[in-house]
């Protein structure tokens, strides 16, 4: 059973990692340009390092979690990401630069989202469909919160200050991973639900090898579409809102508006959620991101457009992050949760790291109009994904959450 406690802590470490790894490049990335006189390119490419890194210690990660557990991965996790901000904090060469970012690769894909996912998958089966929910809430705070604490942190004491707190906050999610529970939950594999499960699965026109075979090909589709569009657009919402004639300050705000989107929407799963199976869901999110980009072409035009085009791609994306991690459970055996996850995320992770090049040059050549075609595409793609999903496997989703 996971209880609140586990849910807290680890709900204020995904709110500390992401504070303090993913996202520290946007406040201190400038200040590394001006300071050491490296081009942004290779400063802002220590992140994109990161990422292939945490794509390469994907499948191995979620190995050890299902042999060992989220306690001891993520607090391993923990000390890895102190390590690796203070190592930035050190750094004075291009070597010393990315060989940071590459600890801090690896310790990200050891405690971020697709970890804690994991982690109560292991703890809790099917019931950590809510908690995967309820931790998102306070990740999705991490910019939020941090991109101003960072700034401020900067400003008194200079980046490499800020990032020696950085590490420092990085130690503090030591005792909220150590407090996650070691045991792994009981297989009940003779209940008769799983029975059930069975039979159905045999009574489908897939034979039982190729049924998680065609899930895993969706969901890994899937997951590398909405994948490109998060990165790409979290690089580049800005410049593409600009590019559809609004002002800077005004593009800044309407941007703020995915946040909002992506906060609402995680309320009201958690909220009103608790019967939507995540195939239903799932298919949820990903039918908001076509509108909402259809909406962004007419955003040159009305002010409301480019709002919708934000809003409701937050909230899409929002839900998304919780399907991510509430899908497997439905789809691929429990006991594999992290092992079959880990080896299905290495393409987002890769193409994640290439996206805000792709979108970038997507941008410069056709315009915004080009990014919002590439998207839609993306969109598209990954709702056929969810569509054939929901059609093949929803009926045995619903046995296996009843």
């Amino acid at each position: 059973m996971i209880t609140r406690r586990t849910v807290l802590c680890l709900g204020l470490s995904q709110l500390i990692c992401w504070g303090v790894s993913y996202y520290l490049i946007a406040v201190f990335g400038p200040l590394i340009v001006a300071d050491l006189g490296w081009s942004e390119a290779l400063v802002y490419g220590g992140l994109s390092a990161a990422i292939v890194t945490m794509g390469l210690a994907s499948p191995m990660t979620g190995k050890l979690i299902d042999r060992h557990g989220g306690r001891k991965v993520m607090t391993a996790g923990s000390i890895l990401t102190a390590v690796g901000c203070g190592a930035l904090a050190l750094a004075e060469s291009l070597p010393s630069y990315f060989g940071a970012w590459l600890c801090l690769g690896f310790a990200m894909r050891l405690t971020l989202y697709d970890a804690a996912f994991a982690a109560l998958a292991r703890i809790g089966g099917l019931s950590a469909k809510q908690p995967i929910a309820q931790i998102t809430l306070l990740g999705g705070l991490a910019s939020t919160i941090f991109w101003p604490l960072g700034a401020f942190l900067a400003e008194l004491f200079g980046w490499r200050g800020g990032m020696m707190i950085y590490a420092a906050l990085a130690l503090m999610t030591l005792p909220l991973h150590l407090a996650l529970p070691r045991h792994r939950r009981n297989d009940c594999r003779h209940s008769p639900k799983v029975q059930d499960r069975a039979e159905l699965l045999l009574s489908q026109h897939l034979t039982p090898r190729q049924r998680p075979l065609l899930a895993a090909g969706l969901y890994g589709v899937m997951m590398a579409a909405l994948t490109v569009l998060s990165s790409g657009l979290s690089a580049h919402m800005i410049g593409l809102l600009t590019g559809l004639g609004l002002t800077a300050s005004a593009a800044v705000w309407v941007a703020a508006l995915r946040g909002a989107g992506q906060s609402s929407a995680r309320l009201c799963e958690v909220l009103f959620g608790r019967r939507l199976d995540p195939l239903s869901l799932n298919l949820a999110a990903t039918s908001l991101l076509p509108v909402s980009f259809i909406a962004g072409f007419f955003g040159s035009q009305f002010l409301v457009s480019a709002a919708a085009l934000c809003f409701f791609y937050g909230a899409g994306n929002g839900l998304a992050t919780i399907t991510r991690g509430t899908l497997p459970l439905v789809l691929f055996e429990q006991r594999l949760y992290g092992a079959v996850v880990g080896w299905l995320l290495v393409p987002s992770f890769l193409l994640a790291a290439a996206a805000p090049i792709t979108y970038a040059h997507v941008m410069t050549r056709f315009g915004s109009q080009g990014a919002l075609y590439l998207s839609i595409v993306l969109a598209a793609t990954a709702l056929t994904a969810a569509l054939i999903l929901n059609g093949l496997f929803r009926s045995r989703a619903r046995v296996r959450a009843a």
